[in-house]
């Protein structure tokens, strides 16, 4: 069996602070070669627990375990953190707790005491270690880029509405209108050329937003055309987003208005090919040209 014995203190003394049931610190003792808690049990091996780390905090760790169990052990300043194959270029012998990464396979020998699981050692190996730092970095440097990238749009997005919250009307500034098939939302080749200028078009004008909006023809049910309408308004701002450049920020909720306000007559071929659009409009707030 191995020993129970820990120097200074003892992981039944850490146990005791860190169990939250305790409410205030308590020292444990020794009492020959057994550690004592405070409520006089004694410490016993506990089972060693192999596993992959799937959380860590100041006074414990989390492992998941290969038949799907869960086990939350205590940490302390006496437990021992160690990896196989070197010592990742630290230059020490033995590590502390912040070596211990998520995602990482590990083996734990515990002490237990009562219904708590105290670490005596945590071993890993060092290319295990290695992939968990990479995963953990890749993580954390991608992390930092999207949360640039979202409060700088933020900021510019709360920059152009703060001077636009308080007003409800737009001078329309143009009015692209591409066109489809029947029953059909995706673009011609004209029509993605037609969007990016456009887009062009916008990104030149002040403060200019785009408002985006689905129509059909008369053919079909209410039910129906209100869908292909939106979808047809969504196709066409994934394409402006996407392979115009357009940022999202600057454009309004797109809708789909089915066959509601008609270009033409629904009683022709070609008045319904006019109406099966999508309306791309450049708007300009009237109180922002007044701020500007």
């Amino acid at each position: 069996m191995k020993s129970i014995q820990h120097r200074g203190m003892s992981a039944l003394a850490f146990a005791a602070v860190a169990t939250v049931s305790l409410t205030t610190p308590a020292t444990a003792q020794n009492v020959g070669d057994e550690a004592i808690d405070v409520y006089g049990q004694r410490g016993i091996e506990g089972p060693d627990v192999e596993g992959v780390l799937i959380a860590r905090s100041a006074n414990s760790i989390e492992i998941a375990q290969d038949n799907g169990q869960r086990v939350t052990i205590a940490v302390s300043p006496q437990t021992e953190v160690k990896a196989r194959g070197g010592f990742l270029g630290l230059g020490r012998t033995k590590l502390d707790t912040s070596a211990l990464l998520n995602g990482m396979p590990v083996s734990v020998e515990t002490t237990q005491y009562g219904a708590q699981l105290v670490a005596d050692s945590v071993r890993f190996s060092k290319d295990d270690y290695e992939t968990a730092a990479m995963i953990r970095n890749g993580t954390a440097q991608q992390f930092a880029v999207q949360r640039a990238d979202i409060d700088s749009n933020t900021a510019a997005a709360d920059a152009l509405r703060g001077r636009m919250g308080d007003i409800d009307k737009y001078d329309i500034r143009g009015t692209t209108n591409v066109f489809f098939d029947t029953g059909k939302w995706n673009l011609s080749s004209d029509a993605e050329r037609e969007l990016c200028s456009a887009a062009q078009q916008a990104d030149s004008t002040e403060n200019a937003l785009l408002l985006v909006v689905g129509y059909t023809d008369s053919v079909g049910s209410q039910d129906y055309n209100q869908v292909l309408s939106e979808r047809r308004a969504g196709r066409v701002v994934n394409f402006l987003q996407q392979e115009c450049g357009w940022k999202p920020w600057r454009m309004l909720t797109p809708t789909g208005f089915a066959e509601a306000d008609p270009l033409a007559d629904n009683s022709t071929a070609e008045g319904r090919r006019q109406n099966r659009r999508v309306s791309v409009n450049i708007l300009v707030s009237k109180a922002a040209q007044a701020g500007g």
